[in-house]
């Protein structure tokens, strides 16, 4: 870490953000796109169609992939030597590979590194890959440990009541394991989305026909070779391109990502309310300061920090999810230098993820707040009679429940004595008369059971 670094991400946050790097660094790209120059060399030399590159032995083959297992900074920075004289970055990694293999036994299939491939070729699978890992690998575990323990405390609170809020006002309590859980359900739903997304790659050169491929080995059934090549990276085939893939499904994937942060946007808002109710009490850290004047403060500053990192990375997926798939004509150059920003819209993102995870594991329930709330807060109950009366045939009953509790502070004994009023069957009446507002949370504790599906 630099104290001069230009954004925080590669600075103030570099310990989190740092596993990112091997996925969306430009040292990553440079290694993906070895690796898709070398796998693209290697499947030539085992189909007998290129009769002009021999079958390579096994030690060749793994010496070929050692140059990616062995990627490191010193290797990545003899690339972006070579790319300043080239003044080309996709050019500066064949030329590196040309390079290493042209003092080995290789040396003779020199010029069918980067056979037939223009930049996007390479670009479009290398960014695919790191897409692709970059989530599986780091975000998504990120995700899911922020689910899991929401999940988890959802569950153990699922029969403590709370007074809820509709408009900001009192409305009929619920319980704050089931209010938890609405959050673990929309989530899961974004997680069956995010884990199904195809993440595609294209292997047809310049403007998407095959021309140079077709003009040199015209027996080859190139769609069916490329096919097999990007599958075989893990990827799925796009048939139909012009020089670059159509980055379609970038925009799928941010807009998936974009709405599973706009979840966790609302779930920090929400728990900034609940600690600000002290529905939630944050556990203290020693040493840790939470005003420079008040030195009462415990402030929920990692909710806010996760809120504030959401909004950035939103900003970022939204302009790629929109500007990615549009290019002029067979393609220009804007996607390229917008794909560079591609991780720092992911870190924001995991950043947000790991700060809101964080925050939640320094709650600590108060169920004395929750409840004094609750005590305080018998007009709620006025929904249960009004639908109980509405039931048994009475007249205008919201017109008198309003009546009776619309903007005024009403307790235990004026809410009984006005169910005593009325003219209910016993069992009714019975039901109304045991009823309090830390009672009345309907089939809260059982719905919790719908984030396991």
């Amino acid at each position: 870490m630099s104290i001069k670094s230009l954004t925080p991400l590669d600075g103030r946050y570099e310990a989190i953000t740092k596993p990112l790097g091997d996925f969306f660094s430009e040292w990553a790209l440079m290694k993906y796109r070895c690796h898709v120059e070398i796998e693209w060399l290697i499947t030539m030399a085992t189909n007998p169609a290129f009769s002009e590159v021999r079958t390579f032995t096994n030690d060749e083959i793994q010496f070929l992939r050692n140059i990616v297992i062995n990627f490191d900074e010193e290797v990545a920075l003899k690339i972006k030597a070579i790319e300043k004289i080239t003044n080309h970055d996709v050019k500066a990694v064949e030329y590196f590979i040309r390079e290493t293999l042209s003092a080995t036994s290789l040396r003779d299939v020199l010029e069918f590194i980067h056979f037939s491939c223009t930049s996007e070729d390479i670009n479009n699978l290398s960014y695919a890959l790191m897409l692709k890992h970059g989530i599986q690998d780091v975000w998504l575990p990120a995700a899911v440990k922020l689910v899991s323990e929401v999940a988890s405390k959802a569950e153990a609170l699922k029969a403590v009541p709370m007074l809820a809020y509709t408009h900001g006002q009192h409305a009929s309590p619920t319980t704050i394991g089931k209010e938890l859980a609405v959050f673990v359900y929309r989530w899961n739903r974004q997680f069956k989305q995010i884990r199904s997304l195809e993440y595609l790659g294209k292997f047809n050169g310049a403007v998407g026909n095959f021309n140079a491929h077709y003009i040199a080995y015209p027996e080859v059934p190139w769609e069916k070779v490329a096919q097999t090549f990007v599958e075989g990276l893990g990827l799925i085939y796009n048939p139909l391109t012009t020089q670059i893939e159509s980055h379609d499904y970038v925009a799928e994937c941010f807009h998936a990502i974009n709405r599973f942060n706009n979840i966790v946007l609302d779930f920090d808002r929400d728990m900034w309310l609940y600690i600000s109710l002290g529905y939630f009490k944050q556990k203290t850290v020693s040493g840790e300061v939470g005003s420079s004047t008040m030195p009462h403060k415990v402030n929920p500053i990692d909710f806010e920090n996760s809120e504030a990192n959401l909004g950035l990375s939103n900003a970022l997926l939204d302009h790629l999810a929109n500007k990615l798939p549009i290019s002029r004509l067979q393609r220009d150059l804007s996607d390229s230098s917008a794909q560079r920003n591609i991780g720092s819209a992911i870190a924001y993102s995991h950043l947000a993820l790991v700060y809101a995870s964080k925050g939640f594991g320094k709650t600590l329930v108060n169920t004395q707040a929750m409840n004094n709330h609750l005590e305080n807060a018998w007009e709620v109950l006025s929904e249960a009679i009004q639908t109980v009366m509405r039931k048994n045939g009475h007249t205008n009953p919201y017109d008198k429940l309003k009546e009776l509790t619309r903007g005024k502070e009403i307790g235990a004994v004026a809410t009984k004595a006005f169910i005593e009023s009325l003219d209910l069957p016993a069992a009714d009446k019975t039901r109304l008369l045991a009823l309090t507002p830390e009672k009345y949370i309907g089939l809260a504790t059982e719905l919790i059971k719908h984030i396991q599906q």
